[in-house]
């Protein structure tokens, strides 16, 4: 009898080992991610990109970062609604790319330098609380792009400001998404499919040849990321329209009177009519004082129904 017993707890403990085993490595699960917090861009002309932001579509300017040598300007913000801004730095270099980063909100900053450390990305070594009382680091994704990972904290300038400076002179409530130049998709979908759990919406052709950007939806939220294509080193025009951040509004003729309406700032441009893009949505451009594109996008298709995806091949930058 006792060697029965002996066999049957042998065996339980072989299952209990076996079960533990198949859960191991203790892979560490990633955090959620809500949305696109904000863009960030390198302009020359402080003043006239004021202008453009502010006078022009409309956003409040709630609070700046100077230093405290000479109180010269480190960035300032443009507040599109309580989660989302586009952060303006001055440029360090001129004729240099516009785009700086873009950063995506979390609910668990920590979580996510663990999770992001255990794939092998380079990380602080702590968590620190940054500038703007919230918690936040960069990430640079295999392409080069430096992606800012955010949290919202009590008491930093995003949520002190909650409620606030959201004026009705704004074009749109929201950042639907963020376009930016990627040179090798592949890498790009390892990182933000792969590894941020990102999830492939739509495939795009500009000329019917060749994808030219494949949008990815945030793995927790609605807002998404345009990785947008090339095959030949791009122009500065290029550059500028291909980085680029849309806004999404419920009606665009009413948008465009109303832009129609207001002083458009020296050195910016803005659609002269509506379009309907590939996705067949209805669409203006405005270009701000350095080129960059902003997008002003209906939401909805003009017919009420989904486009296919494009299954051409996709566009790759060859060296």
């Amino acid at each position: 009898m006792k060697t029965e017993k002996h066999i049957i707890l042998l065996a339980v403990m072989l299952v209990i080992a076996l079960q533990l085993n198949a859960q191991e490595p203790n892979e560490i699960k990633r955090p959620r991610i809500t949305g696109i917090s904000h863009v960030a861009l390198y302009v020359k002309n402080i003043e006239n990109m004021r202008q453009f932001y502010k006078d022009f579509l409309g956003y409040a300017e709630p609070f700046s970062l100077s230093n405290k040598e000479d109180n010269s300007l480190i960035l300032t913000f443009m507040k599109i609604n309580d989660r989302q801004s586009i952060e303006i730095f001055p440029e360090k270099k001129p004729e240099a790319d516009r785009f700086y980063h873009f950063a995506l909100e979390t609910d668990d900053a920590e979580g996510m330098r663990i999770y992001l450390a255990s794939k092998g990305f380079k990380v602080p070594k702590k968590l620190q609380i940054g500038r703007t009382g919230n918690y936040n680091y960069n990430v640079t994704d295999p392409n080069g792009a430096i992606c800012e990972i955010i949290q919202y904290v009590k008491g930093g300038s995003t949520m002190t400001n909650f409620g606030k400076d959201n004026p009705s002179t704004r074009i749109s409530t929201r950042m639907s998404h963020f376009g930016f130049m990627v040179p090798d998709l592949d890498l790009a979908m390892k990182f933000y499919r792969d590894i941020l759990g990102f999830k492939e919406t739509w495939r795009g052709s500009a000329d019917g040849k060749n994808v030219s950007w494949v949008t990815l939806k945030v793995p927790d939220g609605n807002d998404y990321i345009e990785l947008m294509l090339y095959d030949k080193a791009p122009t500065t025009a290029e550059k500028g329209s291909m980085n680029h951040l849309c806004l999404e509004v419920d009606d665009v003729p009413a948008a465009l009177n109303i832009l129609k309406s207001r002083t458009l700032p020296e050195g910016c441009r803005i659609s002269a009519d509506i379009k309907i893009g590939k996705n067949m949505k209805r669409q203006i451009n405005c270009f701000d004082g350095d080129g960059t594109r902003i997008e002003i996008m209906e939401a909805n298709t003009v017919d009420e129904k989904p486009v296919p995806s494009s299954t051409l091949p996709p566009l790759k930058f060859l060296k």
